[in-house]
This record gives structure tokens, sequence and C-alpha cells, in this order.
């Protein structure tokens, strides 16, 4: 892992991302070492962040001298000059197109043999050991009600499972799957689970206690997003305290770089892994490591492909997955005006021209994320206006703004799509109601909150029994059954339960 460390390192230093920090120090940095951050935050004309640094003690100089350490203040001020004044292009034209046909394909129409040779594909894949899965967790529970990271949250299934757990069962179920399928003594998934500075020892500790679902801990990769300082209005570094930077998480987009300086793009590397599934860890009905949407990806020998689910009505808020200007792209719906939102597809009138809802599931190439020191520079920040608590540093008092007082940076992950050619990305339409169910909100909201993500798990259930030929009788029509992931992955396997009557609501968590 050492060697891993070293490459990484000139990697970021060859970018000039990073701030050349050192390992934290256990005692405030010598004289010389703290001259020579000075000057360079001096150098950048952002030396207020050491306003109060005579006055601080030795643990608390430590931590702003390794804290600063990690950033480089050239760079900070060079993205905040871009995300607050972003170049202009040259045409003000801007052509919308829906992706071309021979990029896209939908499960809701595709031949049962494409879909079954994709999934064979897609297993004969796992079970070589090329595989690997994305978790983007760096959201915290709080509109949920919550302190705990987002994954940790039970939604009020019968067996009280976590989205973690569900989703470390998927991966589980999956490995078994190939296993059997193509003889092997043993296969694996390798999970690396992106976390933020504030939901990573907590994401630790929760796997931990759960015995990590039942993967083995050397397959499961917890690693942390970076963070960026917030900055005023007038583009200086916010002080949260006298002796720590105000700082916020990098954005989703944020993952590219994190899988760079934490070494899991070499451990990828290492392992042999070709093809990589990357989610959002709030949805509850996502299909980990998808067999089928790897085979369907490596079958068209793209860099990225996407999960898009059909949006509802022309009004619905979604991204749009399409091709800009003949790049492939991600359109926000406040940046369409209402006629193009409503356009009806050419060929099929009772459709939306523009209907790829983007849901944040992504296929990438092991290729494509080697490539990320080539183009990560090139990633544009994005500008939040944010109330942001902080000190003064010219009297040292704390100010709680009543209005926007300084902005966050942040990057999105589907930011580096027009950096390929159409040629090189897919998309494959999936049925909402079997791989789209976000948790966003408290319960009780009755849209993307716990009661929705539960019954869409329970309804998914009780379909698959039903098709399996059993009998579901309930008192309450909405009561559902919850089906284990290592019971059945997509449907399958359930046979054993063809003739029986089952009482809803119920969990089948064994074959008994």
């Amino acid at each position: 892992m050492e060697a891993i460390k070293n490459t990484v390192n000139e990697a970021l230093e060859k970018l000039n991302l990073s701030g050349g920090a050192q390992a934290a120090p256990a005692k405030e940095p010598t004289e010389e070492q703290l001259k020579d951050l000075q000057s360079k935050y001096e150098k950048a004309g952002q030396e207020q962040v050491f306003a109060f640094y005579d006055k601080l003690n030795t643990a608390e100089k430590a931590a702003l001298f390794e804290q600063l350490s990690n950033f480089n203040p050239d760079y900070i001020n060079e993205i905040t000059e871009r995300a607050l004044k972003p170049a202009h292009a040259e045409s003000t034209e801007t052509k919308l197109e829906p992706l071309p046909e021979s990029a896209t394909s939908s499960t809701l129409d595709t031949a049962q043999d494409d879909l079954d040779k994709w999934y064979n594909s897609g297993l004969e894949l796992i079970a070589d050991g090329k595989v690997a899965v994305v978790l983007m967790a760096g959201g915290q529970g709080t509109r949920l009600g919550s302190s705990d990271p987002k994954g940790c949250f039970d939604i009020g299934l019968p067996s009280k499972k976590s989205l973690f757990q569900l989703q470390g069962e998927r991966i589980a179920k999956a490995e078994l799957l190939a296993k059997k399928k193509h003889g092997k003594d043993s296969v694996t998934i390798p999970w690396y689970v992106m976390t933020s500075g504030p939901t990573r020892k907590p994401t630790e500790a929760f796997f931990e206690k759960n015995n990590y679902f039942g993967l083995k801990k050397e397959n499961v990769v917890i690693f942390e997003q970076g963070v960026l300082p917030c900055i005023s209005n007038d583009g200086k570094i916010l002080l949260e305290s006298k002796s720590k930077v105000a700082v916020a998480p990098d954005g989703n987009g944020g993952l590219y770089l994190a899988l760079l300086k934490s070494g899991v793009v070499q451990d990828m590397g290492k392992r042999g892994i070709q093809h990589i599934h990357a989610y959002c860890v709030d949805n509850c009905l996502v299909k980990v490591a998808d067999p089928i949407f790897i085979g369907f990806s490596a079958s068209k020998n793209v860099d990225i492909a996407t999960k898009v689910v059909r949006k509802r009505n022309a009004k619905e808020s979604v991204g749009l997955i399409l091709q800009k200007n003949g790049k492939p792209d991600v359109v926000e719906y406040s940046e369409i005006d209402d006629e193009t939102a409503e356009a009806k597809d050419s060929k099929n009138t009772e459709l939306l021209k523009f209907r790829a809802a983007n849901i944040v599931n992504h296929y990438y190439s092991y290729k494509f994320l080697e490539s990320i020191p080539e183009w990560c520079k090139k990633l544009p920040h994005h500008v939040a206006r944010k109330k942001i608590p902080h000190v003064n540093t010219e009297t040292g008092e704390t100010v709680k703004p009543e209005k926007p007082n300084g902005i966050k940076l942040e990057q999105f992950v589907f930011d580096c799509f027009p950096f390929l050619s159409l040629e090189k990305f897919a998309c494959m339409e999936v049925k909402r109601e079997d791989e789209f169910s976000p948790l966003k909100n408290a319960r009780g909201t009755g849209e993307d909150d716990p009661d929705t993500s539960r019954l869409d798990i329970m309804t998914q259930g009780k379909k698959w029994v039903q098709a399996a030929g059993a009998t579901v009788v309930s008192e309450d029509p909405k009561a559902g059954i919850e089906v284990s992931p290592l019971i059945s992955y997509g449907g399958e396997g359930l046979e054993f339960l063809k003739e029986r009557t089952i009482k809803a609501p119920a969990v089948i968590e064994s074959e008994d």
C-alpha cells in the first residue's frame, strides 16, 4: 500500500492539487515549516487564515498547520475565480438532442434474448473478478431526522435492515450467482464506499458492528471525499474558528479526485478490475453490480454508461441525460424551457422527446478512471451561495450571518460526460418501479421518504412471489412482502414458493 501512496502523491504533486501536506504533525511545526506555509498563503492574498495563529495552543497550531497544508491556496484562488466568472462559450446557441439510438437501450422493450445475453456476460465478468462497485455515501440523514450517515437508516422494513445492509447483501448475492453459474470456489466484487468527513467514522463503526454484512473486510474499502474551503463574497478563505478553516465537501464530483487520492484506482488495477458500477446510497431499489447493466456497457465498449428512468411528465424536476452540442451531457430541468420539456418523440408521440431522467447510477471502464489525472483539473466547480458562520479575522468575533455571505464550491459527478465522444457513452433505460426509489425526505412527506421506500420494496417483493406462483393474502391491499436480497437478487430463485399461500406483510429470509 506504501508504493500506491507514493504513486498517488506524485500524481497529485504533478497536478498541483495538494498543498504538499506531510503526515499530521504531533507537535507544532518548526519555524521554517511555518514560514514556508505562511509565505504561500501571503503570496495568494490569503494570509488572514493565520490571524490568530500566535495565540493558539500547541495542539491547535498543529491542527491548523495540517489543515492548511492540505490546500494549495493558488489552486483555491484559481477555481474560485473560474467558478465566479465562467468563460463564456463563443457560440450562445445550445443544441439539444436525445442520445443517438445506437447508444441507448431500454429494458422496457428490449428482447429477452438480449437481456439474457447481457446478464450472462455480466455474470461471467463478475465470476472472472473484473467487476467492482463504488458507493457514494457522503450524505448525513439530517433531512430524515437522523444524525447517522444516510446508509445506516432503517426505512421501516419488517427485517429492520438498513440501506447499507440491503446493498451489501445484493453484492453477496451477485457474487453467489456468479460463483454457482461458473463453478468458482470464490468470487469477489470489491465494494469501495466513499464517505465524507462527518460520515467516515460512523460508517466504519457501522460496517464493523454488522460484520461487513457477510462480506470480507478486506474487500470493503472505505475512503473519504475531499473538502474545499468556504469562501467569502470577496474571495477570502473563511475561518470556522480561530484554529480551523470553514470547509464543505467538494460535491459528488469530488468522487474522481477521491478515487485517485485514496489509492482506490490503483487498488482496482492490482485486482484486475475492468468494469465499475457507481451509485448513490439513498436508492433502496438499486441493483448493485447489476449483471445486465455491466454486460450491456461492456458490449458497447464504452467508457461511461448510465441508467435512467423515464421522466414521469414534462414538469418533473429531474436532470436529463441527452446530447448537448454533439456531446453526452446532463441538463438540469431549470435550464430547459417549457417548449423543449414538452416536445414529443417524433417516432412515438405518446413519449416525451427528452425523457431520460438522471438517477446517478453509472458504469465506468477502468481505463477511464485511470485517465482521471488527465482531465480532473478541467472539471468545473459550481457555486452554492450559503450562510456560512465564521470568525471575523479582525475582531475575533463569531459571526452568524442572516443572509448568504459566501460560497461553497462543489463539483458534479456528471460534469466529465462531455469529455467523451458519443461513441464512448451509452444509456440504459430501466423501469422506475424496479430500480429507483430515492430516500430524500423525512417520514410523512409522502414523496421520496422512508414510507415510500419501504412500500416500493414491499410491492416489488409481492410482485416477485406472485410471479413465482405464490398466492398472497392480506387484510390491507397495500401490505407487501420483503424478499431478502440473500434469497433473490432480482426475482429469480423463488420457485420454492410455488402454490404456497403467504399472508402479507411478510419477510422471505430463507426457503423454509
